[in-house]
């Protein structure tokens, strides 16, 4: 008897990260494979599921303008609660530590179906850094009955809260995704030629910082000063700035009033999940607040400056490949003027290690729901040592 899974996310990262999931799960002869999103930022997730030919087969279409987030997750698991009823899954997954993934576990944990969380065990130990997805991804580890880890620190992570669910390290699946991109990216001039030229005016003897925005901890003050540091990099003629401003108003209020004008700063719309990948490939420095980006770009030989104070994948950062500056304007305009002016050791990121997988991790999860053998993911990242990593205090720049 074919076992069925209902998948659930929302959002574009999440279906990112989801998608070579999706697909494992669609080829396997034992897996009757369901797939339901809830519809939040509909525009950017068609284009993720356009890209890897995912189908839904429930959408919940909950986007609506200015909602809470007590809103959102009260009309996700209303909404969830008739699909769960009609599709009767022997499982759900859910992936990360979004609104989406905890109301979807409190849903499925309600009707006492098993919930198996992709991506678990990261942790800041702080419940505000970041907010909410900190208290979000503790809540979904601890109704989840299977937890796929991407690390051994994220399974050590787990162990120490001595939860009750099964902890398999698997490598994280947006290793699998950006490869299964790269490739087709690398496989077609034509193609990668259509990506650049999206962008006509970015000079390729320029190096090229690309930066993304959209922490909730840093509206306000926090944006103000990342757009006083772009501000004061641009002016300095040593990169183009290249920012894919995120839809949400807390964001593009105070980054399209403070850059708009600047010179060598390219505000552009949010790109697809090819296009975004593609300007990964290209950048010199890549300078965000994003999860995702924390764990690609590694893969990708790019050095990364972490725009916030503590973060959740520790790993690269003791890996020397992720570096955290915080949002003190002092703070981003020191680092990005040292790697700037270091060709050698920017160069040498691409030399060490990415320690989030090896593009196997969508396969581990399927072997693991199927009770089939497999080897769990060796990342090598020194999980005993590996705290939380905090960024280091701001120092005048002169």
């Amino acid at each position: 008897m074919r076992t069925r899974i209902l998948s659930i996310f929302g959002t574009r990262p999440e279906a990112i990260k989801m998608a070579p999931l999706v697909k494992q799960l669609e080829r396997d002869p034992d897996i009757d494979s369901v797939v339901c999103v809830t519809g939040q930022h509909q525009q950017m997730l068609d284009q993720v599921l356009g890209l890897f030919g995912i189908e839904p087969h429930h959408n919940l279409a909950l986007m609506t303008g200015n909602q809470t987030l007590n809103e959102l997750a009260a009309r996700i698991i209303a909404a969830l609660d008739d699909v769960l009823a009609a599709v009767k899954p022997d499982r759900v997954l859910v992936h990360g530590d979004t609104t989406t993934a905890s109301a979807s576990a409190l849903a499925a944990f309600h009707r006492r179906i098993p919930v198996g969380h992709v991506e678990a065990g990261l942790r800041t130990g702080n419940l505000m850094q970041p907010w909410p997805e900190e208290m979000n991804r503790r809540v979904v580890d601890v109704m989840s009955d299977l937890m796929f880890a991407p690390t051994a620190s994220s399974k050590a992570n787990l162990a120490r809260e001595a939860l009750h669910g099964r902890i398999v390290v698997t490598g994280n699946t947006v290793i699998d995704a950006l490869n299964l991109t790269t490739a087709r990216i690398d496989g077609d001039l034509a193609l990668r030629a259509q990506l650049d030229a999206r962008l006509p005016h970015l000079d390729d003897a320029l190096p090229l910082l690309l930066v993304t925005g959209h922490r909730r901890e840093s509206f306000g003050e926090g944006f103000a000063n990342i757009c006083a540091a772009l501000a004061e990099l641009a002016a300095t003629d040593a990169a183009q700035i290249v920012y894919p401003v995120h839809l949400n108003p807390n964001v593009r209020g105070p980054v399209k009033h403070s850059l708009r004008d600047a010179r060598n700063v390219h505000l552009i719309e949010p790109l697809d999940y090819l296009g975004f990948v593609r300007l990964m490939q290209r950048a010199s420095i890549i300078l965000t607040d994003s999860g995702g980006v924390q764990e690609e770009a590694p893969a990708l030989g790019k050095p990364v400056l972490v725009m916030r104070d503590v973060t959740e994948r520790p790993e690269a950062v003791a890996a020397g490949t992720v570096r955290l500056v915080g949002t003190q304007r002092a703070a981003i305009v020191q680092a990005v003027t040292a790697l700037l002016a270091d060709a050698h050791e920017r160069s040498a990121f691409a030399r060490r290690i990415n320690p989030y997988g090896d593009g196997h991790a969508s396969a581990r999860i399927v072997a693991a729901l199927t009770g089939r053998p497999f080897d769990e993911f060796a990342s090598d990242d020194g999980a005993e040592n590996i705290g939380v990593q905090h960024a280091a205090p701001a120092r005048a720049v002169h």
